[in-house]
């Protein structure tokens, strides 16, 4: 098994599902989450450019979709916002996003780190893009892997 595969269980993984579900409730923001063994020759941050345009991230109506991007071996993460959010929100946005999910990374509890960063995700967002009653859940809620 990759460390990839033993990053998290299976109920994990249903738990960050039901995460992103609750957090898009309160905005027409987009959440996912992609799970990778390493960055590899890219930093992570372009790696997960290059992951958002993989999944179509960019074709939402708003663009506002958001990448949480975990690569295990490399003990890194990016909080990729796309244009839309960007255009609206301060340079550090992400930060309270990022500093709740590093608290819980340093101490091991990697499942809860991204459950209440992409709770928090939600938050965030809610100001700039609340939930109006037309939204579509326009991507997948699923986890993706690399």
């Amino acid at each position: 098994m990759s460390k990839v595969e033993d990053f998290l269980t299976k109920e994990e993984e249903q738990e960050i599902v039901s995460a992103i579900r609750v957090a898009e409730l309160n905005t027409s923001g987009e959440i996912r989450v992609h799970i990778e063994a390493s960055s590899n020759k890219d930093d992570a941050f372009n790696r997960a450019l290059e992951v958002f345009h993989s999944l179509k991230m960019f074709e939402t109506k708003q663009q506002n979709a958001v990448l949480i991007y975990v690569a295990v071996e490399d003990h890194k993460f990016v909080i990729y916002g796309d244009e839309g959010i960007n255009k609206v929100v301060p340079t550090n946005f992400w930060d309270t996003t990022k500093n709740t999910m590093q608290t819980y990374f340093k101490q091991g509890d990697f499942k809860k780190g991204i459950v209440e960063g992409v709770l928090k995700a939600g938050q965030e967002l809610k100001t700039h893009f609340p939930w109006q009653t037309d939204d579509e859940d326009e991507l997948s809620n699923e986890i993706s892997k690399g």
